[in-house]
């Protein structure tokens, strides 16, 4: 008998240590590159959960679209193809509508108007998650959105017969609306874009023409703040909720801390990148004041188009958002 036990805890003890060594891996996809903010702020995320989860859980990043593109993340994460991604909010419009509240034109004009407008969207896309067996993490928002064109605009006929890079339904819509063009590119094919001049213009942040490295063929950034699109980074719900409660926390914790640590970054980019390219002679400016006006009455059209076409989700947004102001 006391050989028994004395094997029996030896057989424990030798159990422990590969106890002590299970790990679960998860793969997070996203569409940008290393080098993007974005994904330098989920790195530090991904490095945080493994520190605070002693390496339990263990975040393979896998960034610059080799997992999926960037549009098809969601449905990846959704299907269970891999454990969590990032998207770019307005690309989920056709599935759930509301995403695409933070890309209607000159709504948010500053990161103060960005963020009430998510404290008031966030909970509809829980919702619209929750539905699809999703967990939502963090947002963090790309710089404010301005015009980049390889020749000088003074008003809307400007556009008319040229080429607009687009990358979601509100970018289409306002190409449309424009006169031009609309042409898909991915981010991470716009300098390829431009150099064949497939496109001639496009709306998108300082950080973006920064990254792409878009003075060598395009001349003129014009800081519309157009709008304040989102990335948000999410997770299965099913594998989120197979984790031990502690590992739930630290990854409920790490991406509270990867959001306001996102908004900074953020901010701190759009001054950076703006001051890049005009030390790389990109004329930097703002539109005529007639052409903004203009500007004002496409969004204030884009908007009804918007709150009929999403219904009453759309105004337990905006109600709020404008009394508040």
């Amino acid at each position: 008998m006391k050989i028994q036990c004395a094997m029996a805890v030896w057989a424990a003890m030798l159990a422990q240590p590969c106890l002590a060594q299970q790990v679960t891996t998860w793969q997070l996809a996203t569409g940008y590159r290393d080098d993007s903010f974005h994904t330098q702020n989920i790195a530090q995320f991904v490095g945080d959960v493994e520190r605070a989860t002693a390496g339990a859980l263990r975040i393979e990043l896998r960034p610059n679209n080799t997992l999926f593109k960037l549009a098809e993340i969601r449905q990846a994460v959704q299907e269970g193809k891999v454990e969590a991604g990032e998207t770019i909010m307005s690309s989920m419009v056709r599935d759930i509508p509301i995403a695409g509240a933070d890309a209607i034109p000159f709504v948010v004009q500053s990161y103060g108007d960005a963020r009430r407008l998510w404290h008031l969207q966030r909970p509809l896309i829980e919702k619209h998650f929750g539905a699809r067996g999703l967990k939502a993490l963090y947002v963090v928002p790309w710089p404010p959105q301005g015009l980049f064109t390889n020749q000088p605009v003074h008003s809307a006929a400007d556009f008319r017969g040229t080429r607009m890079r687009t990358y979601n339904q509100s970018t289409v819509r306002i190409a449309e609306m424009l006169g031009a063009s609309p042409v898909d590119v991915p981010m991470v094919e716009v300098n390829q874009a431009l150099a064949s001049r497939k496109v001639d213009s496009m709306i998108t942040s300082a950080v973006t023409g920064v990254e792409n490295r878009v003075w060598d063929q395009i001349g003129f950034y014009y800081g519309i703040n157009a709008w304040f699109p989102k990335n948000i980074v999410f997770v299965s719900a099913k594998a989120f909720d197979a984790l031990p409660a502690s590992a739930r926390e630290a990854v409920t914790q790490a991406a509270a801390r990867a959001e306001v640590r996102g908004w900074e970054l953020s901010e701190a980019v759009a001054n950076e990148s703006t001051q890049e390219l005009q030390r790389r002679g990109i004329k930097v400016g703002r539109v005529p004041v007639g052409f903004e006006a203009e500007f004002k009455r496409l969004g204030e059209k884009f908007s009804r188009e918007w709150v009929r076409s999403v219904g009453s989700e759309a105004n337990l947004i905006f109600v709020p958002y404008y009394l508040q102001r």
